[in-house]
C-alpha cells in the first residue's frame, strides 16, 4: 500500500511539474546565453547558428512553450478570428461556419467558435472577444437589440454581422432575403393547386422570425384566392415544429399546405402529418427554408428555399479579412439571392433536383439600403 501511495504521489508531482510553465529565463540559463539572445533565437531574429541550436535544444529539453498571450500583445494580433452563433446545433450555422473556416484558414487565421444563445450572452460575448482575444469576429445573432448595436459600435476589433441590421449601421453585413424566399415558396404552392396554407414560424421576436412572418404576409396578400393562417413555434427546432404543426393539424379545417420557417420546423411538421395519418404531398404539402442537408435526407425530400448559407459564410469571411486589411473602408452590405429547391414534399413524382446554379449576390457600399432582408 505504501509503495502504491508513493507511486501516486510521484505521478501527481510529475504532472504538477509538467504543468508549471517554463520561462524563457530558464531556457536562457540552461543554454548558457542571455535572455535577449534566447528571445531572438526563439523568435527567428538575428542570432548565430550555434546560439539558435543551443537555445532550441534547451527549449525542447525543458518543454518550453511560448506564452501566446504575451506574444499577441507584442505583435498586436492573435491570428485568431471568432465566429459567434446563436445555435451551434443548427445545421445552417454549421454550413456557414465551414465556409468561414475555409476562407480564414487560407489566410493564416485560426477560427474560434463561440455560442451566444441568449440576449445577455450575445452582448457579453462581443465584449469578451473584444478584449484582445481575437483580431476580428463574425456574429450571427437571432436578436439584434439597441444594446447589442451600441456594443458593436464601440468594439475595437473588426466585426461582420450575418443577418439583417436595422436602420443605418456602419457595420459590414451579409444578409439573406427572407421576403423573396417566402414569395418563392408561396407562389410554388399556389402553382401546385394548394388553396389553404398554414405558416409555422419560429419566435417572431427574432430577426429571421420577424422577416419570414412579414414575407409570408406579403406573399399570401398577392394571392387573395387562397386561405392563410399562422402559428408560432417556441423555437426553430424539430421538436418545436412538431408541436406547433400538431396544433394546426388538430383544427377542424385542416390546411392543404404547411410553410415552415426553416427546415427543422419543416421536418417536425412532416412527422406531425404522418402521426395524423396524412400522406405527403397527397393530403398536405410541406416546405422549409434553408435547404440544409437534412432536407434531402428525409423522405419525402423536403422542398426548401436555399438562402445561400455557404455563400453567406464565404462573403462574411471575405468582408472581415478586407476590414482587417483596411479599417477605414466604407461599410458594405451583401444580400444573397434565394433559390427554390423542389422535392417530393410538395410535388408528386418529383425527381431529385439538379445541382443549384451559382447564386448571384448584390453588394452595397452605401448605408441607405432600402431592401429588407433577414
Amino acid at each position: 500500500m505504501e509503495s502504491s501511495a508513493a507511486s501516486t504521489v510521484n505521478v501527481y508531482s510529475t504532472r504538477r511539474r509538467a504543468l508549471a510553465r517554463v520561462t524563457i529565463t530558464q531556457v536562457a540559463a540552461h543554454a548558457g546565453v542571455s535572455v535577449a539572445s534566447a528571445s531572438r533565437a526563439l523568435n527567428g531574429l538575428i542570432a548565430s547558428p550555434q546560439t539558435v541550436a543551443k537555445v532550441q535544444h534547451a527549449a525542447e529539453k525543458l518543454g518550453y512553450v511560448a506564452d501566446a498571450t504575451a506574444q499577441s500583445l507584442k505583435r498586436g494580433r492573435t491570428n485568431q478570428l471568432a465566429y459567434a452563433v446563436a445555435d451551434i446545433g443548427n445545421p445552417v450555422y454549421v454550413e456557414m461556419m465551414t465556409a468561414v473556416e475555409r476562407v480564414v484558414s487560407a489566410s493564416g487565421y485560426r477560427l474560434v467558435l463561440s455560442s451566444m444563445g441568449t440576449l445577455s450572452s450575445s452582448v457579453d460575448v462581443v465584449r469578451d472577444l473584444s478584449r484582445g482575444y481575437v483580431d476580428g469576429m463574425i456574429l450571427s445573432p437571432l436578436r439584434v437589440t439597441d444594446e447589442l448595436l451600441a456594443v458593436l459600435a464601440k468594439t475595437p476589433v473588426p466585426v461582420v454581422v450575418l443577418g439583417h441590421l436595422p436602420g443605418r449601421q456602419s457595420i459590414d453585413n451579409v444578409r439573406a432575403d427572407s421576403l423573396t424566399a417566402m414569395r418563392l415558396v408561396v407562389d410554388h404552392l399556389v402553382a401546385e393547386g394548394r388553396s389553404d396554407v398554414a405558416f409555422v414560424n419560429g419566435p417572431s421576436d427574432t430577426t429571421p422570425g420577424a422577416f419570414r412572418r412579414d414575407g409570408f404576409a406579403a406573399a399570401v396578400a398577392a394571392h387573395p384566392e387562397i386561405l392563410a393562417r399562422s402559428v408560432e413555434a417556441e423555437d426553430f427546432t424539430i421538436a418545436a415544429g412538431y408541436a406547433a404543426a400538431r396544433l394546426v393539424l388538430s383544427e377542424e379545417s385542416r390546411p392543404d399546405a404547411i410553410v415552415a420557417a426553416n427546415d427543422l420546423i419543416g421536418i417536425g411538421a412532416i412527422r406531425a402529418a404522418e402521426d395524423f395519418g396524412l400522406s405527403i404531398p397527397g393530403d398536405i404539402a410541406v416546405t422549409g427554408i434553408d435547404n440544409t442537408e437534412l432536407a434531402g435526407v428525409v423522405r419525402p425530400g423536403l422542398t426548401s428555399v436555399d438562402l445561400g448559407a455557404e455563400e453567406r459564410g464565404r462573403a462574411a469571411a471575405e468582408l472581415l479579412l478586407k476590414r482587417i486589411m483596411d479599417p477605414e473602408r466604407p461599410a458594405h452590405t451583401i444580400a444573397i439571392a434565394p433559390s427554390l429547391v423542389v422535392r417530393g414534399s410538395s410535388h408528386a413524382r418529383m425527381p431529385d433536383p439538379a445541382p443549384s446554379p451559382t447564386r448571384e449576390h448584390t453588394e452595397h457600399t452605401d448605408l441607405n439600403e432600402e431592401r429588407e432582408a433577414g
